[in-house]
């Protein structure tokens, strides 16, 4: 196998070297004429070859190839006054910026419009949606709270974990078999409040690309997708500001020139206030619990010349829920990263990005006979080095660079002064990963466009670490230990090579219908190990090592596209199929929080999931969005759950559907209406119950989530009114949102219980006569008519 990959890597570069001949490029920037802040995703295109465009990417910067000069090149961008201009043989000496002014009275400053318009046709990318701020910020949210992640589970092919939550499970894929990164760095906890917001402030945002499909050679380390989230950068000109106040939480947002277009500032800031108002309770213990989230972002940004560009950024947020000063659940992130970016010529680029990313947990108790204090530390530190090249027949190939190193502390229970617990300390684990990667993708005529790529990944288990040899040689429960292997800093136990073929095509039926099709390989060094489908702080990540190998995904997948109206409306129709091997899932009744051998409570085995995913888009006028219809299946089939046989995961959802609509009346008004539907989440129930010591507890049987939640619908909607701003400094918007507008009552939890009385809530040592009790179910729900009120704004 490795053999074929070499060899088709190798026909694959010779093909492109075929196409490279020496041909000449135009290099520049879109930028706002007001600050001068990038504008990604701008279209441009020669007014003589409109149809061999090319987009701006995140930073604004794009490189297109030149055919004759002098010629007209047309740069657009929603919401601004298209720019023109005739472009000569002297303009080839260096980088050009372009400088586009806001259209006033433009009726485009909505339009739900993330791509170039005929990208979705002509270029290979399948899964792939570019998905712009003021598309999120149309989206009606939970508590007024605008909210990235949750923006793009309503994209087809990515499914919840239940009320209210941002985790994503993408096409068969389990939360943490995505890559969520900041400026480059990967976020390993992306959420605020157990799940029900991202850590991602909108404000601070510049745009987020998502890959669920062919994820390209570049970007790798996780097998469903990759959420590739960008700070914006800070007005080089003058000092603007931006900000809200909502339901829970405020947030303001300040940005400017360190020196007037040199460098920039952006620092960000949004926090809840969820605790002050527990403190104007008239109950003692409600005054003393806490309730908060916060976190604040920044980055600078430094034109150095002409060609190169450093920019730094940083994110710090933290959570802590305290109940009556006995009880405590705290966790933060910390996310560093440096940018740079040279342009080494018109035609060849390097890029730079150093990161390091850490989470914490904390859980404190404070009880004279139970008390303890747990933490746990994850970080993750790596560099990634980038080259392209442009060639000509829209040619581009890349190669890099990217080590990472994994650290996974020790988890550490300490008991408190008076109590019965001991202490506990694991070994902490690490890992080295080293990627080599190469990509290209030419046009082979006006039809064919090809992409391959090759990621090679080698791993390595280190040190400082212990290795335990069970009895038998496989990590059974009750195996015993028969001897510690104790590793020294960075020796290494145990290595992984992995090849990671990427292969895609787009086939050109007519200039507004296209094929295309993918298969895309992945491997994934660290899981979590985990029985909750939502995700939560303290789910503990395993590296791959001596008994743990490293997942793998192939996905194979085919699509049709097809634009009507002048790419006005598009529609797309994409099916999949996914092979997975090594997929890890905790044995029955398994505790995995404290061990040190938690290869002992972990099996591992194969999966498969298939799916045929429908969109209908409407990008541009007063009514925009879109409807999506996904059918998908997930298996495991894991040796020692379920009787050994195929089981779904929780998160096994058949039909989802999915509407997002927004309608402008006016320069002043508009709304936006949301509604899902999903099948009910796959789960165990009870099949009896049993007594011990005169408790009554509840008897599973054998076969795993053979049992499904009812189905999940909601609809959410939202009313905008903007103030007269033309000519103000200060723009203000007030936003009236609802969420489950029909107040549906879904459910969130099952409790099979007792219901003595004929009340759910009855006390049994409150000295009332117990007269019926019998088995019941009591269903808990979050939410049902929900409203809140936003005041945003700017100046």
């Amino acid at each position: 196998m490795k053999f074929l990959t070499l060899l088709l890597s190798g026909i694959i570069f010779s093909s492109f070297l075929a196409f490279a001949q020496n041909e000449q490029h135009i290099s520049g920037q879109v930028l706002e004429v007001d600050g001068g802040t990038p504008l990604p995703g701008a279209n441009i295109y020669w007014e003589s070859e409109p149809q061999k465009g090319v987009v701006s990417d995140l930073d604004g910067n794009f490189t297109i190839e030149v055919s004759t000069l002098p010629d007209k090149l047309i740069i657009s961008y929603l919401g601004f006054t298209p720019s023109l201009r005739i472009l000569t043989v002297k303009d080839l000496e260096k980088p050009l910026k372009f400088y586009l002014k806001p259209e006033e009275l433009s009726l485009e400053e909505i339009i739900i419009r993330d791509t170039n318009p005929e990208q979705n046709i002509l270029g290979t990318e399948m899964g792939k949606s570019v998905v712009s701020m003021e598309t999120i910020k149309n989206i009606p949210a939970l508590f007024g709270e605008v909210d990235l992640l949750r923006s793009l589970q309503l994209l087809p092919g990515v499914q919840t974990a239940g009320e209210g939550t941002t985790g994503l499970f993408v096409r068969g894929g389990s939360a943490d078999q995505n890559l969520i990164q900041l400026d480059g760095a990967p976020v390993y906890n992306p959420s605020h409040f157990f799940g029900f917001f991202s850590v991602f402030n909108p404000d601070a945002l510049s745009g987020v690309e998502f890959y669920k499909g062919n994820i390209p050679a570049e970007l790798g380390g996780r097998v469903s997708s990759v959420v590739d989230v960008s700070l914006r950068e800070g007005n080089f000109q003058k000092i603007r500001g931006e900000g809200g106040i909502g339901t829970i939480s405020s947030r303001f947002t300040l940005d400017g020139p360190i020196v007037s277009d040199k460098s920039s500032f952006i620092i960000s800031g949004r926090r809840t206030y969820a605790d002050l108002f527990l403190r104007l309770s008239g109950n003692e213990n409600i005054r003393n619990n806490q309730l908060y989230f916060y976190d604040l972002s920044g980055k600078a940004t430094f034109r150095l010349s002409e060609k190169d560009k450093l920019s730094v950024s940083g994110y710090y947020g933290s959570d802590f829920l305290g109940i009556s000063n006995q009880f405590g659940l705290g966790w933060n992130n910390f996310v560093s990263s440096l940018n740079w970016n040279r342009n080494i010529s018109n035609t060849s680029f390097f890029d730079l990005n150093v990161y390091n990313s850490r989470y914490n947990y904390k859980v404190l108790f404070d009880d004279d006979g139970s008390g303890f204090n747990w933490n746990n530390t994850i970080s993750e530190t790596g560099a990634r080095m980038e080259w392209s090249w442009l060639k000509p027949n829209n040619t581009v190939i890349k190669a890099g660079y990217h080590p990472q190193l994994y650290h996974f502390s020790p988890i550490s229970l300490t008991p408190g002064p008076e109590s019965n617990f001991d202490n506990i300390n694991t070994n902490p684990r690490n890992g080295l990963q080293n990627n080599l990667f190469f990509s290209g993708s030419t046009d082979i005529g006006k039809k064919i466009k090809l992409e391959a790529g090759l990621r090679y990944a080698l791993y390595q288990e280190i040190g400082s670490g212990v290795i335990y040899d069970y009895e038998g040689g496989r990590p059974l429960p009750d195996a015993e230990i028969i001897d510690t292997l104790n590793l020294n800093r960075f020796q290494t136990a145990k290595v992984f090579h992995r090849f990671e073929p990427r292969f895609s095509m787009r086939y050109l039926l007519r200039d507004d219908i296209s094929i295309k099709a993918a298969f895309n390989r992945n491997h994934q060094f660290v899981q979590v190990a985990t029985n909750s489908s939502a995700g939560l702080p303290i789910d503990r990540w395993v590296p791959a090592g001596t008994y743990i190998d490293p997942l793998r995904g192939d996905q194979y997948s085919i699509g049709v596209f097809k634009n009507f109206g002048l790419a006005k409306w598009e529609v797309s129709v994409e099916s999949y199929y996914k092979d997975f091997r090594n997929v890890v899932d905790l044995r029955q009744g398994a505790s995995v929080l404290f061990t040190d051998n938690v290869e002992t409570e972990l099996l591992s085995g194969v999966g498969y999931a298939y799916g045929l995913e429908f969109l209908l888009r409407k990008n541009f006028g007063k009514t925009t969005g879109w409807i999506s219809y996904t059918y998908s299946r997930t298996w495991r089939k894991i040796e020692g759950i379920s009787g050994n046989n195929w089981y779904n995961p929780r998160f096994d959802r058949p039909h989802d559907v999915n509407l997002v609509f927004n309608h402008e009346f006016s320069k002043r008004w508009m709304a936006g209406l949301t509604f899902v539907y999903t099948t009910g989440q796959a789960v165990t129930f009870p099949v009896g119950t049993y007594e011990i010591d005169t408790q009554t507890l509840p008897l599973y049987g054998e076969q795993r989530n053979a049992d499904r939640f009812p189905d999940y619908h909601r609809m959410d909607a939202s009313v905008t009114w903007r103030g007269y701003d033309k000519g103000r400094k200060w723009k203000g918007s007030w936003n009236f949102s609802i969420y489950n507008l029909y107040g549906r009552k879904n459910p969130f939890t099952f409790q099979f219980t007792d219901i003595v009385n004929e009340d759910i809530n009855f006390n049994q040592d409150g000295g009332e006569e117990v007269t019926s009790r019998r088995p019941g179910v009591v269903m808990t729900y979050l939410f049902t008519f929900l409203p809140s009120l936003t005041y945003n704004f700017k100046f």
